[in-house]
């Protein structure tokens, strides 16, 4: 039993020392004596219960390893035998770039969620996004889910951080007025095909821009996509090149109806490839795209928002600064049409099929987006069925009182 200064027992392994510190001894789990230290007896106390909680429950702990261990055995084992190789490349690049210089030689029954809100404050001063933010916490938050499910951590230090205030606001989609001005200006240009079929299909724009004719059915008024258009350095490359690739997820394979503008801008576009294989040339795994640039070579995403940024533009020339049509990104079309759906009262579930996510909750929550217009157009209704009730209620008091 320990004493203070004056002689009065304090508790086993607790002593306060001349300076007038309390403190308190342990061994932990590896046979090491410990001390915490404090300026007060409930203090100490309470130090060195938590001390003692600690190392009982990292005793607990199966396996030490770190960030960096853990990381390789949960790609080769969870992972890689799931996704696809471009979706391992993504996850490799978050993990080396961002991750893996704050964290990776820490034991990951050592980290709190005091390091992974540290590396998120660093990427924000780095400049990165909230996009880039939010990839590192997502793959942090299933790396120690995993973790605790084997008893390598004790928690999942990663759940409940908060990102940067940078956060986007709800994904922008064209309203119906937008949408119409946008296609008024953009009619006659060189992508006004590719960005009909988009708006009307819902596909990603590496589903549009892989497409070949022998994915048209125009009899049954449909489109088979198969395969991604992707602009991207893969090993052995020399830098950024084009890659025909498998979509994004198994539930991407899918068949899309073909409605009737659609239909019109394919076959516009057929036309139109037939020019360019005449004009120039080319032989290969892209000769048959039917979506190209002027060249007849493949389009990446930098050459469709370079066309959209100047359509917008022609659109401002005759707007007030106060009235500008905002800038948005060729993948906005996939946003437009799945909320044009919804509008029109085609069931969720029908949604996700045509935009081949895995789950009705990835659709509800990532591409319908309800536009204002919308949301008054049916508060609308909402107060002619409420008059309705109403005036029902008037006339059945008439009724009772005459």
């Amino acid at each position: 039993m320990g004493k203070d200064l004056k002689g009065k027992e304090l508790g086993k392994g607790i002593r306060q020392n001349k300076n007038g510190r309390y403190e308190a001894r342990y061994v932990d789990r590896f046979g090491n004596r410990k001390s915490v230290y404090a300026t007060s007896r409930v203090e100490i106390r309470n130090r060195l219960q938590m001390a003692l909680r600690e190392n009982i429950e990292k005793e607990s702990v199966k396996k030490r390893m770190t960030v960096r261990q853990w990381y390789n055995e949960w790609m080769e084992v969870y992972k890689a035998p799931v996704i696809r190789p471009n979706t391992k490349r993504h996850y490799v690049h978050i993990f080396e770039t961002h991750i893996l210089p704050e964290l990776g030689n820490i034991y990951i029954e050592e980290i709190r969620q005091i390091h992974v809100k540290n590396l998120i404050n660093v990427l924000d001063k780095k400049g990165y996004q909230w996009e880039t933010q939010n990839k590192v916490r997502i793959l942090l938050v299933d790396m120690f889910n995993i973790a605790v499910e084997n008893e390598y951590a004790l928690r999942n230090p990663a759940k409940g951080v908060r990102l940067s205030k940078n956060k986007p606001n709800d994904r922008f989609v064209l309203s119906v007025e937008q949408q119409a001005d946008f296609f008024e200006c953009s009619a006659g240009t060189f992508y006004d095909n590719l960005f009909t079929v988009a708006v009307n299909t819902g596909l990603r724009p590496g589903e549009i821009c892989a497409l070949e004719e022998s994915d048209l059915d125009f009899v049954n008024h449909t489109i088979s996509v198969t395969k991604t258009l992707l602009y991207q350095k893969f090993d052995g490359d020399d830098g950024k090149e084009f890659h025909i690739g498998d979509p994004k997820t198994y539930s991407s394979i899918r068949t899309v109806p073909m409605n009737s503008k659609c239909k019109e801008a394919l076959k516009k576009q057929l036309r139109v490839k037939r020019v360019l294989s005449q004009k120039y040339k080319k032989t290969g795994e892209f000769a048959n795209l039917i979506f190209t640039t002027k060249f007849n070579t493949p389009i990446c995403s930098v050459v469709l928002n370079d066309a959209i940024k100047r359509i917008v533009g022609e659109i401002n020339l005759q707007r007030d600064d106060t009235e500008l049509f905002p800038i948005f990104s060729a993948h906005t079309f996939r946003h437009t049409f799945a909320t044009r759906c919804i509008e029109s009262g085609i069931l969720p579930k029908t949604v996700q099929k045509y935009l081949g996510h895995a789950t009705l909750q990835m659709t509800m929550d990532l591409y319908v987006h309800v536009t204002d217009e919308f949301k008054q157009e049916e508060l609308k209704k909402l107060d002619m069925a409420f008059t309705a009730k109403d005036s029902d209620a008037m006339l059945i008091d008439g009724v009772k009182m005459g």
